[in-house]
């Protein structure tokens, strides 16, 4: 009896270790970290809600900064105490490394990033938030081009007004996008700036300064906008996490333009800091469920909300976040909501 009930108390006992943290069916025992994969990729071989992977995450105490990892190293799944755990085994040997007399602009070895970050890398260059309207009327304007053109590109002068408030030497060039409104609330949340090239400042006399165009992504006109550089690098070794907080959002745009959201698309949330997200939370995307008719009562029904896909949010602002979706089960649109996972 008594051994009975002892295999009854572990037998709930792991079965709790796993309602905590599911791993997924057919998970592996060993993993060897290769060259192009993610965070994300890893831990969804193991677990069925990756972002479980921190409470499974069991560090090597003698393995120098272990929140990092790279190709070569070794992850294993152990339990301790009933639980399982993921134990990090660093490799060895990263390569074969070969020395030469030459300056090494990059690691000999790079840490995974959390998620693939060529997704968003051109996008981060390209789009920024600005949280209010008052910062887009008092920044620095071109005035004019040269020789009276109206628009201008790379390689061109165009003369801008206004007071710069620091001796940067280059600063972007924006046009105002889209205005984000809360849809429920209908409070101001911010504005999409869309970048449409950089300017280098070579002259300056009065209010009116000289910039050359080293870039540009499009025409720029007369009234667009001057800012200085965004000083926000990219975390590529944050860990996947749920939120803090309760999220209660809405998907409000997909800034490159696309009608139809799919994996690896970034989104803009109407949540931001001040709702508790961090970078590296991740969110459920619900697709709204229709309202139908019930041909039997003439009654209007709502079908219920469906969970479609993952999102990791990579970049907040005060009230606003942008957000890369990870997993989509189906097409997800503008509008869908955003939930704690």
């Amino acid at each position: 009896m008594r051994k009975s009930l002892l295999a009854l108390l572990l037998l709930t006992a792991g079965g709790l270790a796993y309602a905590g943290v599911p791993l997924k069916e057919n998970h592996p025992e060993r993993y060897t970290v290769v060259k192009g994969d993610t965070l994300w990729d890893i831990s969804a071989k193991f677990l069925s809600k990756p972002w479980k992977w921190p409470q499974i995450w069991h560090v090597n105490p003698q393995v120098e900064n272990p929140h990092l990892i790279y190709p070569g190293d070794v992850l294993s799944l152990v339990y301790i105490d009933g639980q399982p755990r993921l134990m990090l085994d660093r490799g060895a040997s990263r390569g074969t490394i070969k020395l030469s007399p030459t300056v090494r602009s990059t690691p000999m070895a790079e840490a995974i990033p959390a998620i693939p970050l060529g997704a968003i890398n051109s996008f981060l260059l390209s789009n920024r938030i600005v949280d209010s309207a008052e910062d887009f009327e008092t920044t620095p304007y071109v005035v004019a081009g040269n020789a009276e053109r109206v628009i201008s590109g790379k390689d061109d002068r165009v003369y801008a007004r206004g007071t710069f408030p620091n001796d940067e030497p280059v600063y972007g060039i924006f046009r105002q996008g889209r205005v984000y409104v809360d849809p429920e609330t209908k409070e101001f949340l911010g504005i999409n700036a869309d970048d449409i090239g950089t300017g280098e400042r070579i002259a300056e006399e009065g209010d009116i300064t000289t910039l050359m165009l080293s870039r540009s992504t499009q025409e720029i006109r007369l009234g667009d906008r001057l800012f200085s550089t965004e000083h926000r690098t990219l975390n590529s070794s944050f860990m996947p996490s749920e939120p803090a907080n309760e999220i209660r959002g809405l998907i409000l745009d997909v800034p490159r333009g696309v009608t139809q959201i799919g994996q690896f698309d970034v989104v803009t949330l109407n949540k931001g800091a001040r709702d508790g997200l961090v970078e590296g939370n991740v969110l459920a995307v619900y697709k709204t469920g229709e309202t139908v008719r019930d041909r039997i009562t003439g009654e209007r029904v709502k079908i219920p909300d469906e969970r479609a896909g993952l999102l990791m949010v990579f970049r907040t602002y005060e009230k606003l976040s942008y957000g890369l979706v990870l997993v989509a089960t189906r097409q997800l649109a503008v509008m869908d909501k955003v939930r704690n996972p």
